[in-house]
């Protein structure tokens, strides 16, 4: 009897021609600001949309690949940018020549304390304390510890505030900020992922924008340690800055390694999706109960792919506020850093990294262009108007053509929602059969 073998043989790839025709009409665009606009603008629009790539692909990591709706992007930008700036701002020789640097590390000890005591509260019950009561005396602890901390903290800063301003930063390279940012960010994702990822969809959306705005609303009202609404400039570069070679060539250099930023973070993510791990990820996402029944540690893996989407949020914020060479807490608004990133996940495809990187660059370039083009439109009006039926020309102009980047966007998110809900390059998802 004789057995035959039937060789499998894979199938040929497929051309990828709407990536390439997408691109190319991205790269025309981009080309035409370039010729209107000038060489300086259009750079700085390239780094600008650089950072906000990264933020979508922390974004889309954790929509695309775990199904987490985070609506506090804003948060997590904000510690990036925070980071970006007290790693590399210059030493403050006011604060760190008297003794209140000492006074500040005492009350930091406490706090560290305060928590460790807190946390071994919420552990009673291993030693035989009831739930209950376990419970109750964490909370007691919990708000009295308090008080008592921030009513020392409140006695240190408020010297620091009338003795130097603010503490300063540490005058290292703007790098080192941008990873301590991300790690910052991460950490803080692992500590709200334990609190907030039993929730699901609007909940859990609705958790992390509240958590977003305390972390704004702490680093606006510190002025001891951010200097408030006053906020810190100038942030120094990474790469030699305009008065040195130039606003054109500063920033071409910047987006360079934005440019090397965003592809070793695509590479990973690429690798990290198509392997085991990636596909385990999805599959909690598309049937978590039967991932549960097949032994996988739901929670856990849904923490991990929350951590890494801090993670890169915080990347791209501290780059995003080192290339501004300003930290303003004031200026993390819902609108750019949340609304901005989520049309541009949308836009590209949740789930698909290239998608992602190409609706970053789309989006952020319509949002920048249609001010310009809308008052040319309206200035052509007006001029018509003028001419042809004598119509007097309405005041702020300006303002106007600012508002319309608002309805530019939404008109946008609305004709991808109908015609493209998946996205322009939607997730590829493979079938077996």
């Amino acid at each position: 009897m004789s057995a035959t073998r039937t060789d499998t043989v894979p199938a040929p790839r497929r051309f990828p021609l709407r990536e390439v025709v997408l691109f190319l009409i991205l790269l025309v665009a981009v080309l035409g600001v370039y010729g209107v606009m000038g060489a300086a603008y259009s750079t700085r629009m390239l780094v600008e949309a650089a950072c906000y790539a990264i933020l979508a692909l922390g974004l889309t990591i954790q929509w695309g690949y775990a199904g987490q709706f985070n609506a506090g992007v804003m948060g997590f930008v904000a510690l990036g940018g925070f980071c970006a700036m007290f790693f590399s701002v210059p030493v403050n020789e006011a604060f760190w020549d008297t003794e209140l640097p000492g006074e500040l590390g005492v009350v930091l000890l406490y706090v560290v304390g305060a928590g460790a005591l807190v946390f071994g509260a919420t552990r009673l019950d291993r030693v035989g304390v009831p739930k209950k009561l376990r419970t109750l005396i964490s909370v007691v602890l919990a708000v009295v510890l308090y008080l008592v901390v921030i009513s020392a903290l409140r006695g240190v800063t408020d010297q620091i505030e009338a003795q130097a301003g603010f503490i300063g930063g540490l005058g290292l390279p703007a790098w080192i900020g941008w990873i301590v940012g991300g790690a910052l960010a991460g950490g803080v994702g692992y500590f709200i992922g334990h609190i907030c990822l039993g929730l699901r969809s609007d909940y859990l959306a609705i958790a992390t924008i509240g958590i977003a705005e305390i972390i704004k609303a702490f680093l606006k009202n510190s002025d001891w340690l951010t200097r408030g609404t006053a906020t810190v400039s100038p942030l120094p570069w990474p790469v030699p800055g305009p008065a040195e070679v130039g606003f054109t060539l500063a920033r071409a250099l910047y987006f360079s390694v934005t440019a090397v930023l965003i592809v070793g973070i695509f590479f990973l993510l690429h690798r990290a999706y198509h392997a085991p791990w990636g596909r385990m990820i999805r599959a909690i996402r598309d049937n978590e109960i039967s991932s549960a029944a097949m032994g996988k540690d739901i929670n856990r893996r849904r923490l991990e792919i929350f951590v890494l989407g801090c993670i890169l949020m915080g990347i791209g914020g501290a780059v995003l506020a080192s290339f501004n060479s300003l930290f303003d807490p004031q200026g993390y608004l819902p609108l750019n850093h949340t609304f901005l990133v989520l049309v541009m996940v949308i836009l590209g495809g949740p789930g698909n990294n290239l998608g992602t990187i190409f609706g970053a660059l789309a989006v952020y370039v319509i949002w920048l262009m249609s001010e310009p083009l809308a008052l040319f439109l309206m200035e052509l009006a007006v001029s018509f108007g003028e001419g042809t039926f004598g119509w007097e020309a309405p005041a702020s102009l300006d303002s106007r053509a600012l508002q319309a980047r608002v309805f530019v966007i939404g008109l946008l998110i609305t004709l991808v929602l109908r015609f493209a809900p998946k996205g322009l390059l939607p997730e590829k998802v493979k079938h077996v059969d």
